[in-house]
């Protein structure tokens, strides 16, 4: 029997290794709670992940399971990658023209993977620009009220 690799799909972190349990059956949740399991969608999704929403005790979990194998075999293909895509100044461009609404992070500041940037509104609606990584602000090239055009940098993370 195949091992499945379940991941947070948020974060992108494996959560556990399992054996698939037989149909119907499931772990109980501590103190007695049975879990509420949801297929996201009816079939493998991106990379041949299985998406599922899981809510215990009023909590709402969305994971992606998949062979482990297959998830053991992706991460060694993409091992060296990780250090590659670090090196060197990342620009965070506009992704769409519109006015700035808000700035949270300064020169110099450090930065967390998906920490909030900034936001630039467009058509009345309001778009969160995230940190692609982990790094420190090396320059705000933006201030709140100006507007971007599509493709203007707005942040340098080195």
């Amino acid at each position: 029997m195949t091992r499945l690799r379940v991941t947070d799909r948020t974060t992108g972190e494996p959560l556990d290794e399992l054996e698939p349990a037989a149909e119907g059956t499931a772990r109980p949740a501590s103190r007695g709670e049975r879990p509420i399991v949801i297929r996201a969608a009816p079939g493998p999704g991106a990379r041949g992940r299985i998406p599922f929403e899981v809510v215990v005790g009023g909590w709402r979990f969305e994971l992606e399971v998949e062979d482990a194998e297959r998830a053991e075999l992706r991460q060694r293909a993409t091992a060296g990658r990780a250090a590659v895509l670090h090196d060197g100044p990342t620009e965070v461009r506009a992704i769409i023209p519109g006015r700035v609404v808000s700035v949270a992070v300064a020169a110099g500041d450090a930065v967390a993977i998906g920490q909030r940037l900034l936001a630039v509104e467009a058509m009345k609606m309001e778009n969160e620009l995230r940190a692609p990584r982990d790094g420190t602000i090396e320059r705000v090239a933006v201030s709140i009220g100006q507007t971007v055009e599509l493709g203007d940098p707005l942040v340098v993370i080195r």
